[in-house]
């Protein structure tokens, strides 16, 4: 019955700094070092860290940064591999009070000066491999940038870039440094590019309580125990290694840093350290599985490996379960923190043959725990759609391990939460068990070693080439990087020399980031429409077809 009398649940029963604390994963630091300070926190070549010294690093990088003049709001970029800094800024960039930009270390110095304009970015950290793209970007800025240098005696030759290096940085500081926790969990904690289809990258921004609840559903999704080993083969800088360096403080768990990500670098750090998890695209398993003898070592434990970006193929995953690997595949975007979507196993599912097994997981699944919905809808009527494993539809998403939005791009945030719902751009079935399964991407990216390649930046590289008339790029198959990009060209008959195959993608590789550039280009009239438009499915067909 309605009641007139006020509400009894709702009288003195207010919020204070007794009952309500606003979530953050830096929390997980501090519980983690009150309750195992002496346990291995890092393990990077002959370094080794315990949680008590990792958090005495974060708290004296977060002084530095302040003492620096870095303010609540500000945003501090860092252009580094998988060591020992990339980890501490993690936690010591937002314990300052600032905005983590974790640059994509295989970026081309016009893109990152954008994004370090975009950003405003006030302090950049920045690994001496990259100084020569470092420096070409800084010319490019349009703001005064202080550059930290992160000096690794792993490398031979250092060349800095800054007034200062990290470690004197971090050990002039004093441990007496308490931070303060985000004054609202919405705040955010981080900011991660992303190329989409077409112009300008675009700033994803994670908040405090998407991160932390993101933390806590990989822990109970993935089954992680206390103390586990993980070994850092997917990039911190992809969606902020998926959650996982904050992950691994909630876990008390050791971090297993490479600079460089090989199968002989693998598989010994699976022997030596005894590493039970990590995470790699498809680029990350075809190293694995295709490891020479030399490169192999043999180990006790069962390695269990979470694996996403392009859709992994069964006998991929078969072959990885019979080398001792536990698979368990994932999806997501960087809009959704990485992996959102996870194929849970049903225990039913055991008795089936290795490739019937193989099949199922190749599947992406279904929400995470933190994903409050997952549906596959019609993009104009948001109608859902059938679980018939037939039905074509948009993938879309909410919960609350979507994004705030893009980083001054109203625009583009609108469209992106149109009708309340994220809409990912992603094609799929829903199967009559509620597993969802990708089918194809409607904005055309080319998901390439774990990194988002846009067709349409490929294109229009290749279209500032005098002799290309027209140009289309498609994603093509790879059993090593799951996809690359396969270029189809119409040549001006008119220009010469006409460019080889060859010469097309050498030319790509210098005018955007190498990775980028197409490895196939094939030479021809494109499929158009009756109305000019490319027809790019018939492309997608013959570019898989090609020998």
């Amino acid at each position: 019955m309605k009641s007139d009398n006020p509400n009894p649940y709702e009288i003195g029963l207010d919020k204070n700094p007794a009952n309500y604390v606003p979530l953050t994963p830096l929390s997980f630091l501090e519980r983690c070092t009150r309750a195992f300070p002496n346990r291995t926190s890092l393990i990077y070549g002959n370094q080794q860290f315990t949680w008590q010294e990792t958090t005495r690093r974060c708290h004296q990088l977060a002084s530095g940064l302040q003492r620096l003049g870095v303010q609540r709001g500000d945003t501090v970029s860092i252009m580094c591999p998988n060591t020992p800094p990339m980890y501490e800024a993690h936690f010591g960039v937002p314990m300052s009070g600032a905005v983590l930009n974790s640059l994509n270390t295989r970026l081309d110095a016009s893109t990152v000066a954008f994004i370090l304009d975009h950003s405003e970015t006030n302090v950049l950290l920045a690994d001496t491999e990259y100084s020569s793209v470092v420096d070409t970007a800084l010319g490019m800025v349009n703001r005064e940038i202080s550059v930290i240098d992160i000096i690794d005696d792993a490398l031979q030759h250092n060349t800095k870039q800054g007034s200062m290096d990290y470690e004197t940085l971090v050990s002039q500081e004093k441990f007496e440094f308490f931070f303060k926790m985000p004054e609202d969990e919405w705040d955010a904690i981080s900011l991660n590019y992303t190329s989409g289809t077409t112009g300008n990258p675009k700033g994803v921004v994670y908040h405090h309580r998407g991160a932390y609840l993101n933390v806590l559903s990989i822990a109970l999704d993935w089954q992680l125990p206390f103390h586990p080993v993980y070994l850092w083969t997917l990039p911190m800088f992809h969606c902020n290694g998926w959650c996982f360096p904050w992950t691994m403080a909630a876990m008390s768990g050791t971090n297993v840093c490479l600079r460089q990500v090989n199968a002989k670098n693998i598989f010994d750090a699976i022997a030596d350290h005894g590493v039970t998890h990590f995470c790699g695209a498809p680029i990350v398993l075809g190293m694995v599985i295709n490891a020479g003898n030399d490169e192999k070592r043999k180990f006790d434990q069962v390695v269990n490996v979470m694996t996403a970006a392009a859709p992994p193929p069964a006998s991929v995953l078969a072959q990885m379960e019979a080398s001792g690997f536990h698979m368990t595949h994932v999806y997501g975007l960087t809009e959704t923190y990485g992996p959102a979507v996870i194929c849970a196993w049903n225990r039913d599912w055991n008795h089936l043959s290795e490739s019937e097994r193989a099949q199922l997981k190749s599947r992406q699944g279904v929400p995470n725990t933190a994903l409050n919905d997952l549906q596959i809808l019609d993009s104009e009527t948001l109608q859902i759609l059938p679980s018939d494993k037939e039905t074509l539809g948009e993938v879309m998403f909410q919960g609350n391990n979507v994004m705030k939005g893009y980083l001054k791009n109203p625009t583009a945030t609108q469209e992106a939460f149109k009708d309340g719902w994220f809409h990912s751009g992603d094609l799929g079935v829903m199967h009559p068990d509620n597993y969802i399964q990708l089918k194809d991407r409607s904005k055309d990216i080319i998901i390439s070693g774990g990194e988002n390649i846009s067709s349409i930046e490929v294109e229009e590289v290749l279209f500032q080439h005098p002799a290309v008339m027209a140009a289309a790029v498609v994603a093509r198959k790879d059993d090593k990087w799951g996809e690359t990009p396969c270029a189809f060209v119409t040549l001006n008959p008119n220009v010469e020399p006409q460019p080889t195959e060859a010469e097309l993608i050498e030319y790509c590789k210098t005018n955007m980031a190498r990775f980028k550039a197409p490895r196939t280009v094939v030479f021809g009239e494109l499929p158009k429409t009756s109305t000019g438009k490319i027809q790019k499915f018939k492309l997608r067909e013959l570019a898989n077809s090609l020998e």
